[in-house]
């Protein structure tokens, strides 16, 4: 994939960077120079490759994963102008 000078102008309005028309020409060629090495890539063979979750080996840090109110429903709806019990109590808005 080659990138022409409109594109290029194109990136740079959407990212919002001024670039002049002096500069146009480097930036294709930099451009350009980016998207053959991301060609390249597309030739790695990845099919025995595990996948990730860090470049070092490690065991995934997990939580339990156990239902609470936090113990603060109290404090949470003490400023509530209407509540019933720990539930905040609201108009009813659908017939």
């Amino acid at each position: 994939m080659s990138v022409d000078q409109a594109t290029v102008r194109r990136i740079a309005h959407l990212a919002r960077i001024a670039v002049t028309d002096e500069e146009v020409p480097h930036l294709q060629d930099e451009l350009n120079a980016i998207l053959a090495f991301v060609e390249q890539l597309n030739e790695v063979d990845v099919t025995d490759v595990e996948p990730m979750t860090s470049v070092t080996p490690m065991a995934m840090k997990k939580r339990q994963d156990v239902v609470s109110d936090g113990g603060i429903a109290d404090l949470i709806v003490a400023n509530a102008p209407e509540r019933e019990g720990h539930f905040f109590a609201v108009p009813k808005v659908v017939e």
